[in-house]
């Protein structure tokens, strides 16, 4: 289902996988400098953050899109952000799972998703190896959709 970004920013939850698309056809592969044009506007990305706005600006939402590096260290992180009044088309391709741990900070009263772990433990860990100020864990809870694995 296609969703406008107001509808990304008011429904998707942080550490959804979303895709975004500018509504252009791919150009052929052998016009590259043309496809990397095109891929830089149509993607996909985590969503780790929403902005609320303010009286100048529209409230907004990031992306985070990859991470370059070698030998473990990371040395380029990329994000895009988009307005609500984003003309680009969006979908949710994934939503973390139940059961599945968020690691979030906050900053000014936003909140900015840092990692998805497969469950607190792993949340921990992975706490303990990068520290953030401010960091907490948030577990997902099953949705209406989503069947509980609680006994009954």
């Amino acid at each position: 289902m296609t969703l406008s970004a107001q509808a990304i920013f008011a429904t998707a939850p942080l550490g959804a996988i979303v895709h975004f698309a500018n509504g252009e056809p791919r150009p052929p592969a052998h016009h590259k400098r043309k496809l990397r044009a095109w891929e830089d506007r149509n993607g996909k990305g985590r969503l780790t953050r929403r902005s609320p706005g303010g009286e100048r600006y529209p409230a907004d939402f990031t992306l985070h899109l990859g991470n370059w590096g070698e030998a473990g260290a990371i040395v380029l992180s990329v994000s895009r952000s988009f307005q609500v009044t984003s003309e680009s088309t969006f979908q949710i391709e994934q939503v973390p799972s139940a059961g599945q741990a968020l690691i979030v900070t906050e900053f000014a009263g936003r909140i900015e998703l840092q990692h998805v772990a497969n469950d607190r433990a792993s949340a921990e860990a992975w706490l303990t190896e990068h520290r953030y100020h401010n960091a907490r864990i948030e577990i997902v809870e099953p949705t209406a959709a989503e069947p509980s694995l609680a006994p009954t």
